[in-house]
């Protein structure tokens, strides 16, 4: 088994090894991964984060040994706290790096760091002000930061920088925490899920108080719920029927 870790800001995971090919998520500057299987110009990965398998270019990484890859998984991850940061790369070049990017091994990478940090575990009520960041982040399949972010991807790097674990897409989330009955018995923070007509769950948000949700449709935004579902007040209409409030934390 190889490992590797990311040593660019934002780089593609796509479905197959090809450019032109569906992104289904992102890595992160320092985050790292298992190598699964190489060709010539691509390699398919799991994430460590997440477990996430999805196709990676060959010049977008760098290896590292497997004693890093497990010092790694047992160390607290270290965040960039920052919409935007950079990092001094060789020759003094900058590196610009996202809002969640893994901090742990920039010494490893002969880089350096100046910027904002954030890490362990915080408050519940903390993950508002966490989601607030995104606000208006352009909606973008398998994005994960201010720049282009889906759903899943929104509610797994708000949690994540506040130092708790989410899976990659909304209907794995959604088989994490504790199911709720009533939206009134919603905290803010809690994840709200919702499904399509063949019952299959494509989308999540984080509920607010007084009947408010932080989602990602076309941009992260604000919009009431009920109990049919999220209320688009510019379409006056439901545009999502909610499943199920999950209680992750």
């Amino acid at each position: 088994m190889q490992y590797a870790i990311c040593n660019l800001g934002i780089v593609p995971l796509r479905l197959e090894p090809t450019d032109t090919s569906e992104m289904v998520s992102q890595a992160l500057y320092g985050e790292y991964f298992k190598i699964l299987e190489e060709r010539a110009k691509w390699c398919r990965v799991r994430t460590a984060f997440d477990s996430c398998e999805a196709w990676i270019a060959k010049n977008q990484f760098v290896k590292i040994t497997e004693e890093d890859y497990n010092r790694f998984e047992s160390e607290e991850p270290v965040l960039s706290a920052d919409l935007i940061e950079f990092i001094s790369g060789d020759n003094q070049h900058l590196i610009p790096v996202p809002l969640g990017s893994v901090l742990n091994y920039t010494q490893g990478l002969n880089h350096a760091h100046s910027g904002h940090q954030t890490s362990g575990k915080k408050a519940k009520d903390n993950l508002i002000e966490t989601a607030f960041l995104y606000l208006n982040a352009p909606f973008l399949w398998g994005g994960k930061t201010p720049f282009g972010i889906d759903s899943s991807g929104f509610t797994q790097m708000v949690y994540k920088l506040n130092g708790y674990k989410l899976h990659r897409n909304a209907a794995d989330q959604a088989k994490q925490g504790e199911s709720l009955s009533f939206i009134e018995e919603s905290e803010p923070g809690d994840l709200a899920f919702f499904d399509n007509k063949e019952g299959q769950i494509t989308h999540v948000g984080i509920m607010m108080r007084d009947n408010y949700i932080i989602h990602a449709d076309g941009k992260v935004r604000l919009d009431r719920i009920d109990h049919s579902g999220i209320y688009n007040p510019e379409l006056r209409q439901h545009t999502y029927q909610l499943r199920v409030i999950k209680k992750i934390i």
